[in-house]
C-alpha cells in the first residue's frame, strides 16, 4: 500500500520531534555532567574547610577557602539555570509538537470518521451494486472493482495514521511530563543552592570581622595574586618573537576599547588593569592579533588568553567562557569570551571582572595598561 500525503507528513512530524528530542537530550545530558563536577568540586572543598583548626592562620585559610566555594557556588548557580533554561525550552518544545500532533489526530479522526459513514450510506442504499452494474463492459467493471478496494484501502491507512499518531501523542505527553518533573526537580535544587551560598557568604563575613586591618590587606594581596596569569610571561615572549599579526601597535598607541563590554576599571596596577563589568559581559580583544595561548587557572577554574600584537602581548584572565583558540586570528574589538564571576573577599559578594594585561617585548621596558585606553 502506498503512504498518503498525511501519513508522509506524519512520519516528517514524528521524526523531527524525535531528532529535536535527542539533541535536546545531549545538551541536557552535558549540563548534568557539567553540574555534577562543580557539585564534586564543592563537596571536596567542603570537607577540606571542616579539617582546618581555630587560629588566625586558619581563619585567613578558611575565608579563602570560602571564597573559593562561593565562586564554585556561583557557578554552580549559573550552570543549574542554564539547565532549567534548556529545560524550559524542551517543554515549550513538547508542548507545541504534543499540540500539532493532537490536532494532526483530530484531523484524521474526523476524515475517518466522515469515510466510514460515506462508506455506511453507500452499503444501505446498494450504491456499490449500482457502481458495479452500470459499468460498460467487463474492463470498465474490473477498473470499478479497483476503485472501490483502493477507497477501503484509503480507510485502512487512515485508520494506520491514527493509531501512530494515537501513540506518539502519548509518548510526547509522557515526556512533556518528565521534563516537568525534571524542572521541579532542579528549581528545588536552585533553591538549595541559594540557602547554602547565602550560608557560605555568612560564615566568610563572620570569619572576616576577626581578623585585623593589617591581616585583611595581606588577604587581599594572596587572592589578587590567585586571580593573576598563571605563566611565565617570558616564554610567551620567545614565541612571539617575529610575530606580524597586529604589527601597528607599540607604546603610543591610545584610544582603545576597554576589554569589556559596558565594564569600567576597578583599579589600575601598572600593565594591568581590574575591570568589573555586568554578568555575561563580552571580554574582547583590544586590538589586532593572533591567540598564542588559552589556559585555565588551577585555583580559580576560570580561563586566561593571551594575544599577541606584534611582539606585544596581553592578557585576559578570569573569563567565565572562550570562543577562541589557539593560533587562531583575532581583529581589533572581536570577541574572545565572557566575563568570569569572583568573590570581593572584604564584602562576600560576587562581581564579575576581568583581569586584564599587558606586556611589551622588552621585559626592561615600563608599560601602564591604563595608557592604552586614554583618549
Amino acid at each position: 500500500m502506498k503512504p498518503t500525503k498525511s501519513c508522509i507528513l506524519t512520519l516528517f512530524l514524528l521524526f523531527a520531534a524525535l531528532a529535536a528530542s535527542a539533541q535536546a537530550d545531549r545538551k541536557i545530558e552535558q549540563q548534568k555532567r557539567v553540574i555534577a563536577a562543580l557539585e564534586q568540586k564543592i563537596a571536596a572543598e567542603e570537607r577540606e574547610i571542616s579539617k582546618l583548626k581555630e587560629g588566625r592562620a586558619a581563619t585567613e585559610e578558611r575565608v579563602r577557602r570560602l571564597a573559593r566555594q562561593i565562586d564554585s557556588r556561583n557557578q554552580l548557580l549559573e550552570e543549574t539555570e542554564k539547565q532549567a533554561r534548556l529545560l524550559r525550552g524542551e517543554i515549550d518544545r513538547t508542548d507545541s509538537v504534543a499540540g500539532d500532533l493532537g490536532r494532526s489526530l483530530d484531523r484524521n479522526r474526523t476524515q475517518y470518521a466522515e469515510m466510514v459513514r460515506e462508506a455506511y450510506r453507500n452499503y444501505r442504499h446498494n450504491n456499490y451494486l449500482t457502481y458495479i452494474f452500470s459499468s460498460r463492459d467487463f474492463a470498465d467493471m474490473a477498473r470499478k472493482i479497483t476503485n472501490l478496494r483502493e477507497v477501503a484501502s484509503m480507510r485502512e491507512r487512515k485508520l494506520q495514521d491514527i493509531a501512530a499518531l494515537s501513540k506518539q501523542v502519548v509518548e510526547e505527553k509522557e515526556l512533556l511530563d518528565r521534563r516537568k518533573r525534571s524542572l521541579d526537580s532542579v528549581t528545588l535544587k536552585l533553591k538549595a543552592q541559594k540557602q547554602k551560598l547565602e550560608r557560605d557568604a555568612r560564615n566568610a563575613r563572620t570569619s572576616i570581622r576577626q581578623l585585623s586591618q593589617k591581616e585583611k590587606t595581606a588577604l587581599q594581596r594572596k587572592i589578587s595574586q590567585e586571580q593573576q596569569l598563571d605563566v611565565a610571561i617570558g616564554e610567551l615572549r620567545k614565541l612571539t618573537k617575529g610575530n606580524k599579526e597586529g604589527d601597528s601597535f607599540s607604546t603610543k598607541t591610545t584610544g582603545l576599547r576597554l576589554p569589556v563590554t559596558a565594564g569600567r576599571v576597578k583599579r589600575y596596577k601598572e600593565n594591568m588593569a581590574e575591570i568589573t563589568g555586568p554578568k555575561g559581559a563580552h571580554v574582547i580583544s583590544i586590538y589586532d592579533g593572533k591567540v598564542v595561548d588559552v589556559k585555565r587557572n588551577r585555583i580559580t577554574n576560570k580561563y586566561d588568553v593571551y594575544v599577541a600584537h606584534g611582539e606585544y602581548i596581553t592578557s585576559y584572565a578570569n573569563m567565565g567562557s572562550i570562543c577562541v583558540e589557539k593560533g587562531q586570528k583575532v581583529a581589533r574589538n572581536a570577541q574572545l569570551g565572557t566575563i568570569g564571576s569572583a568573590v570581593n573577599i572584604m564584602t562576600m559578594e560576587t562581581e564579575y571582572k576581568l583581569v586584564f594585561g599587558i606586556y611589551p617585548p622588552n621585559p626592561g621596558q615600563k608599560l601602564r595598561a591604563e595608557n592604552c585606553f586614554k583618549k
